[in-house]
């Protein structure tokens, strides 16, 4: 059997034993499955410590396999390893090791031998492939694990928080609940069950009117992100009433039962959008903008406006408005990565029209320093500094993903076949600025879209964000 070995070693901002007890945490798997990765938990038993088990489904070769890894060789604050016994390897053993450098740091190791199935003819036929896909993988497990306990370290002051979160199954739900899970904070899901009684979870159901208060009683905070998908279907009378009413009906309830509670949230962070400032063309926009026109915005200041109730009750109340978050997993980026993979991207309209994107690292990011900030209430941009117009970002995802982009979908074409929304969702143009982030100390890890893309694709990205505290010292080697 021909074996090899893949090894990376990168300087964490934390103590060996801090960043073992982060894997440890409830999302620690979620958090460094990259996004492009097809991946999908079926069992988890017994942590990290002998004996645990965790059953994946991962897709790969086309169709759907099952891995199993069971851990082993535990060491407090130093290691853990897992060894598949069920899966697309012929052998594989995975090392996670924590060296102390200092106090306050350590190195991070990831120590991995493995065998391809069919000895040297898989060897010939998958090695290269392997090796590249497991570079990126640890290069952005790596990036990932610096940056949140970077961010645990700046915002939890020693201090766990027990927070409710609505939507919390959604593009950016699913990112939050782990990065808030692994830093030791006690999250309560909201979900639409019958009677939501599962460990951690509170029912709701805005439709009915129905919330189970009780389960509310003594958060610090809540983070309302549940509502209907604006670019799930086309757009008629009926589609819209859903997307206003999920918003502005959920909203009411969920504020006006914080209002009443014996002991309410310190904070509600309530998702919003830049929808709100309406196709605006090339002025610059920053949260003092006034509200724009048409279907959106009216929604947008329906929804923020609904949260009037909890600020009468004198909980901080933070209106998020998010602009275009890119990720593989859902939302436009995703819906653009098929045809611009088969070369059949380009701009759309003229391609003039500003889009104000955020990566959904910085969206989970700036959601945390959300909760933590005192200052930080009314509305906030939840947008990259610099936006890019439409053009500029069609030639630089088909830069990364090295594929042409030439063709245009001209304007008449995208309403022809998203009708109103595509005045209002793929052609408006809102030049924002995230003001309010910047005045409060957040710092950006992608500022520029191109690096956001690279992370986010896994392209050949091997250095971490500028401004990420403490650089990240990796290297990585590949031998039998």
């Amino acid at each position: 059997m021909t074996h090899e070995r893949f090894v990376m070693r990168s300087l964490m901002p934390a103590s060996a034993e801090a960043v073992l007890d982060w894997h440890s945490r409830p999302g620690a798997f979620e958090r460094l499955t990259p996004p492009w990765e097809n991946v999908r938990v079926l069992e988890r038993t017994g942590g990290i410590t002998d004996g645990g088990r965790l059953v994946l489904a991962v897709r790969a070769g086309g169709r759907w396999r099952r891995w199993v890894a069971t851990h082993c060789d535990f060491e407090p604050g130093r290691q853990f390893c897992d060894v598949q016994t069920e899966g697309p390897f012929a052998q594989w053993r995975h090392c996670h090791r924590f060296l102390p450098d200092g106090p306050d740091r350590c190195f991070l190791e990831d120590d991995i031998s493995y065998a391809l199935p069919f000895g040297r003819l898989g060897k010939l036929i998958g090695g290269s492939l392997v090796r590249r896909q497991l570079q990126q993988m640890f290069d952005y497990r790596h990036r990932v694990t610096a940056s949140d306990l970077s961010l645990h370290l700046q915002y939890q002051g020693g201090r766990s928080m027990k927070v409710a979160i609505t939507g919390s199954t959604g593009l950016v739900g699913s990112a939050l609940v782990p990065l808030l899970s692994t830093g030791g904070h006690n999250v309560v899901r909201l979900v639409r069950s019958a009677d939501g009684s599962r460990a951690g979870e509170v029912a709701w159901d805005p439709a009915t009117g129905r919330i189970d208060a009780d389960g509310l009683e003594g958060l610090d905070g809540v983070v309302h992100l549940a509502g209907e998908n604006i670019a799930a279907r086309r757009w008629n009378a009926e589609q819209k009433a859903r997307i206003r009413d999920s918003r502005v009906q959920g909203t009411t309830l969920l504020c006006e039962t914080l209002a009443k509670l014996r002991q309410p949230p310190r904070v509600l962070i309530s998702a919003s959008a830049i929808g709100f400032y309406g196709n605006r063309g090339d002025e610059p926009l920053h949260e003092a903008s006034g509200n724009g026109g048409g279907f959106l915005p009216e929604v947008c200041r329906e929804w923020e406006a609904a949260t009037q109730p909890a600020a009468k009750a004198g909980i901080r109340v933070v209106h998020l408005r998010f602009g275009i978050i890119l990720s593989p997993r859902g939302g436009a980026l995703a819906k653009m990565l098929t045809p611009f993979r088969l070369g059949l991207g380009g701009r759309i309209g003229s391609g003039q029209q500003w889009m104000s994107w955020i990566a959904l690292d910085d969206v989970v990011g700036s959601i945390y320093h959300a909760l933590a900030t005192e200052s930080l209430r009314g509305p906030v941009n939840v947008v990259a500094p610099r936006p890019v117009q439409n053009r500029e970002f069609t030639r630089t995802l088909g830069r990364v993903l090295w594929r042409p982009t030439l063709f245009p979908m001209p304007g008449f074409m995208a309403r022809l076949a998203f009708g109103e929304m595509a005045d209002e969702l793929l052609l408006a143009s809102a030049r924002v600025s995230p003001q309010a982030l910047l005045d409060s100390g957040y710092w950006f890890l992608y500022s520029d879209l191109e690096s956001a893309l690279r992370h986010l694709l896994g392209k050949d990205q091997t250095k971490p964000p500028v401004n990420e505290p403490g650089a990240v010292e990796h290297a990585a080697a590949n031998h039998k």
